[in-house]
């Protein structure tokens, strides 16, 4: 950066990490903890770094997070993108009281406003119980034009479907009525359309959640993911240490009961770099 402006050269950005508690992780140094990737990262490299804040950490994130807002400028101010956390274990919002500026006004980045109190009263007893909860993430961007994406290899949906499965704890990821789309009929599926007054089509639902055939159609992109509990529990658990032998752990430290919640400036990122990348290969290609 140079005067307010790029050179062109890659920009670098660096958070360092000066709140650890590597002291918090010495009773697991000899074991594997149920629901981590302690056991896959050490039969893959054969060794593996147990203090916390590594790759697998999630606090690999906050480099997202800042490398999207990177992205939101290359964007520009006519794409907009918002998410917020639309369910926490089994309760959902009520889709009737969504209100998208209600996610910067409560803790669980929650658009409906009475669900957030109630999930604070369920949080705060799975906290007190030393146990964990997830979740499931909307992301939605409005502004993106018709025609970005391609029909096989860089598929929009495609594309943000693997960038949002590489954030920490992601398990699912879903686009537009995803899973839910397998219940419906044809005709229920079908995002119908009408000849709009600027001479393109006005969609009459958006099942598709603003992509077909891998490409945009104008409307908002709407996806979901789910966030798996948090594998730190205060509750033991069965596992193994490093020599094969039995063994109960639970995992001591600072960790959050909803890890889904940190999730929702992750999912914006996400979304944010993915469109960027395709605001250029659509450039590229298209002009």
């Amino acid at each position: 950066m140079f005067e307010g402006k790029t050179t062109g050269t890659p920009i670098q950005l660096m958070i360092e990490n000066t709140d650890q508690r590597s002291k918090d992780y010495g009773d697991i140094a000899q074991s594997f903890r149920p629901g981590h990737a302690d056991y896959t990262y050490m039969s893959k490299y054969g060794i593996r770094d147990y203090r916390g804040g590594g790759r697998s950490s999630a606090r690999e994130t906050a480099a997202r997070v800042a490398a999207g807002a990177v992205a939101r400028k290359i964007l520009g101010d006519t794409i907009k993108i918002t998410a917020g956390m639309v369910q926490m274990g089994s309760h959902k919002i009520d889709r009737d009281r969504l209100d998208w500026a209600e996610t910067r006004k409560n803790p669980f980045f929650c658009p409906d406003a009475q669900t957030a109190e109630e999930w604070a009263t369920e949080l705060d007893a799975i906290r007190k119980a030393g146990s964990s909860i997830g979740a499931v993430i909307e992301v939605q961007a409005t502004g993106v034009p018709a025609g970005w994406g391609a029909p096989i290899y860089s598929k929009l949906d495609g594309d943000l479907a693997v960038a949002m499965m590489t954030i920490n704890a992601v398990k699912g990821v879903e686009i537009g009525n995803g899973f839910d789309a397998a219940s419906l009929s044809g005709e229920e599926n079908a995002d119908e359309m009408r000849a709009g007054p600027d001479g393109k089509p006005d969609f009459l639902s958006n099942h598709a959640g603003g992509i077909l055939g891998g490409i945009s159609t104008g409307q908002p992109i709407v996806a979901r993911f789910a966030v798996k509990p948090t594998s730190s529990i205060l509750t033991p658990r069965k596992s193994v240490t490093l020599e094969g032998e039995n063994i109960d752990i639970l995992t001591k430290g600072r960790h959050d009961p909803c890890v889904g919640i940190r999730a929702v400036p992750i999912a914006e990122a996400m979304m944010a770099a993915v469109l960027a990348d395709h605001l250029m290969l659509h450039r590229a290609q298209c002009g």
